[in-house]
């Protein structure tokens, strides 16, 4: 039965790293304002985004899997190195404000849970000792103490926010009705923007492009393993969309006022379940939440070096296009790698010192502009026989999938720019 189990666990291990590290404080915010605005009529919305995340990775192993090639490779073969210049650019910028964002938002709920000082200095000290944590997790235990410890930050989020909302007695037929019928969802006004934002808020950003070598320290490489990858991101979006759906639930129910940074949110948001629920609500839900951004931590610090790694790699060594050849492996003790990793747990605790909501204004535009990119990437890369083959190009539903999952995220940049950037 152990064996059994194990067994289970290494086929879902990569869906559901990739689904928790997409997860964080933004995430927690959003359904929770969501579900303060429209209520629970909005929860179709939830497994919508979760839906176009999984099609947006379950391409990206499908690409990897078909040509033995990251998609990073791919998109430096087929898009030239402006486009490998582009991206390196823009990882360096993204990198630095999510570390910011997400060892602040660590911080402020680790004051939540116990105050050492005032909020300020709270934020800082937490915060650069949660990123020393997670560097020596990653540096010291490897992968898999890296996924032992997710496991157990993931387990203890999602079981603490989903009885949270359990306990707080939802009423069922609206429930039901908000899965299944989205016509009844107020779409006028800021109802749209809301509806937008929890769909697009769903299941990370550039961190997708990291389950692609999480599957490699796996030793899943062949088209073969393409029906255990599905079977993985399905689990780890399903995990996704019931804890998003929790979190629309909870704020549903507990009012949720002013505009203040996320992490700040989680912890007004548990003085009001203590209210609502007891004492023992509040400190429940302030651990969930401080494993949910802490897994967002650790994923980032260990997954973002890959990606550098790899970038680093092909703009130094570009390859010639080679369908089914494997490419070098981009280590973990790589010189590259590690020092990426320094670099992204210690340049960005300059923003510890910065207001925090600022921060995640400029950290949720920046990962909301490279989704719609995404789309479009696997739309021209998956679309093509002569690259993928032809069992392995888009069908015409995915394809038309991709086009409106581009819309959607467009419009969901759009709405990120007028809100954080242009209020």
């Amino acid at each position: 039965m152990s064996q059994r189990r194990y067994r289970v666990l290494a086929v879902v291990g990569p869906g559901i790293l990739v689904a928790a590290t997409g997860v964080g404080a933004g995430d927690l915010a959003t359904g929770a304002f969501s579900g303060s605005r429209l209520g629970l009529a909005v929860l179709w919305a939830v497994v919508v985004g979760a839906g176009m995340k999984f099609l947006l990775n379950e391409g990206l192993a499908r690409w990897q899997l078909a040509t033995g090639t990251t998609l990073l490779e791919g998109c430096a073969v087929h898009f030239g190195r402006v486009v490998q210049w582009g991206f390196l650019a823009y990882l360096l910028f993204w990198s630095y404000f999510v570390g910011a964002a997400l060892m602040s938002a660590c911080g402020v709920t680790a004051h939540a849970l116990y105050p050492l000082a005032g909020p300020v200095q709270d934020k800082i000290c937490y915060g650069l000792v949660h990123s020393v944590v997670a560097v020596l997790m990653v540096r010291l235990g490897g992968y898999r103490l890296f996924q032992r410890v997710m496991g157990l930050c993931i387990a203890l989020m999602f079981v603490v926010v989903v009885a949270t909302a359990v306990a707080l007695h939802p009423p069922w037929e609206e429930l039901l009705a908000g899965l299944f019928q989205p016509q009844d969802t107020p779409l006028e006004g800021e109802g749209l923007a809301w509806t937008v934002a929890l769909m697009g808020g769903v299941g990370g950003t550039v961190t997708i492009l990291c389950y692609g070598y999480w599957i490699r320290e796996e030793g899943r490489r062949g088209p073969e393993q393409l029906a255990v990858c599905r079977l993985d991101l399905a689990a780890g979006y399903a995990m996704t969309a019931v804890f998003g759906l929790a979190m629309v639930v909870i704020g549903s129910t507990v009012a949720i006022g002013g505009e203040k940074g996320s992490a700040t949110i989680m912890v007004d948001l548990a003085e009001r379940l203590r209210g609502t629920l007891g004492p023992a609500a509040r400190w429940a839900f302030l651990v969930g939440a401080w494993g949910a951004v802490f897994s967002s931590l650790l994923g980032v610090w260990q997954s973002v070096p890959y990606l550098f790694a790899d970038s680093w790699r092909l703009i130094r060594k570009p390859r010639s296009d080679a369908a089914g050849a494997e490419p070098d492996p981009v280590g973990t003790r790589s010189p590259v790698y590690q020092g990426y990793l320094f670099a992204l747990a210690s340049v960005p605790t300059v923003g510890l010192w910065a207001r925090f909501d600022q921060v995640q204004k400029v950290y949720a535009v920046v990962g909301a502009l490279f989704i719609p990119i995404l789309a479009l990437a696997l739309l021209i890369l998956n679309g093509s026989s002569r690259r993928v083959g032809r069992q392995y190009r888009n069908s015409w539903l995915v394809s038309l999938l991709l086009l409106a999952a581009l819309a959607l995220f467009a419009l969901f940049l759009w709405f990120k720019i007028r809100s954080e950037l242009l209020a």
